[in-house]
Parts: structure tokens; C-alpha cells; sequence
């Protein structure tokens, strides 16, 4: 028997995201978000959920442009730091050792160090109580060499993502072992 535990923001795994925006100034700035994925296939789409005290929430807004680079597991720390402390506070690419590169679509900067970015242009944004939800189209995905795949976009397996645990776990984890095939690990069922 299932036991209730009340509305709560448990969905589990959350992506780590590391959103970057420009300031007014001009100043770059990362922040490390969970609360965001792909909400569209065309145009493609990225969502993400952020508070409106954050710098970035004021960034995406006076620019109308965000990135969402991906950080691999060996990142951790530097990720971890993302989140940790205010863009208003200290310059987070500086002090995590990490290398704003401006975008090359979109008036937004991401991690040179992580694998793959996506350049996302505002076209929405929807507030939602204490978040608001800004909806980027993904003008285009700049990715290493090393990490893409037979499709020509990045492998997972190559990229190594963190994820967050969410819902309680303060845990960050790495990626586990392939179980199957997606959109062909079930069709056996309907044939039965």
C-alpha cells in the first residue's frame, strides 16, 4: 500500500543545468538550476523554473536570452558551486575556473568546459508563485567533437551528465547503465 506524503516538488532525477546569462553591465554569470528539461520539439524548446531573487531570473529578462550548458560528472564541485553563491556576490566563472564563451547565436555565455550547450532566445515566460518559468527556443546546440554520437548530437554515455536527486536527497549521481532501447523495449508486450 502506497503511503501519502503531501504535494511536493519530488520528481526524481532532476538534471542539473547550468543556466548563463549577461547582466546589464555586461558581466557574465552561471547558475545551477534542476527545475527545467525540453518542452517542445518544434520550434525546439527548453524550460526553466527559476525565483525571481535569483540574478539570473533579472538577467533573462533584460536580455531576452539564457544558455543551458550541460555539466559532466567529473564537474561536480564546480556545478555544486554554481548554486551555492549569488552572481551579485563574486564572479562564478573566475572563482570556479571555468570559461565564459560568448554564444554564438544568442546574447548569452556558456561553460567552455562542459561538453554541450544549448542558445536559447526568450519567447516565453509564465509566473508561477514563487518561480517563474522561462520557455527558450533553442537557436542552436554547440557541442565538443568527442561527445556526439552516431546521429551527429551528443551521447549521453559520452557526456556523462550530473543529475540531482530532488525530493529530499541533497545528492548529486552519476549516470547508470544503459537498460534498453528506447520506443522498441516494449513493443513485445503489444504483440502479446
Amino acid at each position: 500500500m502506497k503511503k501519502s506524503v503531501g504535494p511536493n516538488t519530488v520528481l526524481q532525477p532532476h538534471p542539473v543545468l547550468i543556466v548563463g546569462t549577461y547582466g546589464a553591465d555586461g558581466k557574465a554569470n552561471i547558475m545551477a538550476a534542476s527545475w527545467g528539461g525540453i518542452c517542445c520539439s518544434k520550434p525546439p524548446c527548453v524550460a526553466v523554473s527559476l525565483r525571481e531573487a535569483t540574478l539570473t531570473h533579472s538577467n533573462i529578462r533584460t536580455r531576452k536570452a539564457f544558455t543551458v550548458s550541460i555539466p559532466p560528472e567529473k564537474y561536480v564541485k564546480e556545478a555544486d558551486f554554481a548554486g551555492v553563491v549569488s552572481g551579485r556576490d563574486v564572479d562564478k566563472f573566475a572563482k570556479a575556473g571555468l570559461t565564459a564563451v560568448k554564444a554564438g547565436s544568442v546574447d548569452a555565455p556558456y561553460v567552455g568546459e562542459f561538453p554541450f550547450a544549448l542558445e536559447c532566445r526568450l519567447i516565453h515566460e509564465h509566473v508561477l508563485g514563487l518561480h517563474t518559468l522561462f520557455v527558450g527556443e533553442i537557436m542552436d546546440v554547440v557541442a565538443d567533437e568527442e561527445v556526439l554520437g552516431e546521429h551527429g548530437l551528443p551521447d549521453i554515455e559520452k557526456v556523462r551528465p550530473l543529475i540531482w536527486g530532488g525530493g529530499g536527497s541533497s545528492n548529486y549521481y552519476g549516470l547508470g547503465a544503459r537498460l534498453a532501447r528506447a520506443f522498441s523495449a516494449g513493443r513485445d508486450i503489444g504483440e502479446k
